[in-house]
């Protein structure tokens, strides 16, 4: 099985995971600065499988360090993090992370998922980019285009358009993007799924034509 690699300053937490982890035969490579964490992945991270990453770092911060990473390296990032505002959240899985924990955490559930993330990114490749007519999106640099130009979406409208691409030529109701993007525990209205595909729509310019309404259902992503 290949390292874990956990980027964190809080000398504390490190010892508790590397006293556990060792424990369960799990090997686990510490990084506590995030300077030093850019020249590690300059020199190549061949032998790591799974990141363990804290936000606060000295020097670089993790949302820096998850945006490198992904460039180039598509196993699993797990934020692990005393940082848990909804914005902060969203960021880190716009940046490609697939798990965001928030600490305090159980050493028992966070090892069960790294075994858990280690053993489907086996043979895990790059995604390919997303494109449906005049818009693509790479999710692997995070980057999106329409019409061939980059567009900076926010957070919640980046998540929804990925969505809408993943399910192209599909009706996708309010409630689907409700639970997707906002999550199951979200109880507002609806209608601000309304708001961000007007936010949307208005970034992609011309592009944002090809997201339709479905009156009385939700939207559909046409070529």
């Amino acid at each position: 099985m290949k390292k874990i690699l956990v980027i964190e300053d809080d000398m504390q937490i490190c010892d508790v995971i590397r006293i556990y982890f060792q424990d369960e035969g799990a090997e686990c490579v510490f990084v506590h600065d995030g300077n030093a964490t850019m020249e590690l992945i300059d020199s190549g991270l061949e032998d790591i499988g799974l990141v363990l990453l804290d936000i606060m770092l000295p020097h670089t911060d993790g949302f820096a360090i998850c945006r490198r990473l992904r460039k180039n390296y598509d196993f699993p990032i797990l934020f692990i993090t005393a940082r848990g505002r909804e914005e902060d959240i969203l960021r880190g899985y716009q940046l490609g992370c697939d798990d965001y924990i928030v600490k305090p955490f159980s050493l028992a559930q966070l090892y069960a998922k790294c075994m858990a993330f280690l053993r489907r990114s086996e043979g895990r490749v790059l995604s390919e980019q997303l494109r449906v007519g005049s818009i693509t999106l790479d999710p692997n640099t995070l980057q999106c285009f329409a019409d061939g130009k980059e567009v900076e979406l926010p957070p919640k409208e980046y998540a929804i358009l990925r969505y809408l691409l993943e399910h192209k030529q599909q009706v996708v109701t309010r409630d689907t993007l409700l639970n997707q993007v906002w999550g199951y525990d979200y109880f507002g209205n609806d209608r601000v799924v309304d708001d961000r595909i007007r936010v949307l729509r208005k970034a992609l310019g011309n592009a944002g034509k090809q997201i339709k309404t479905v009156i009385g259902s939700g939207y559909k992503l046409t070529d």
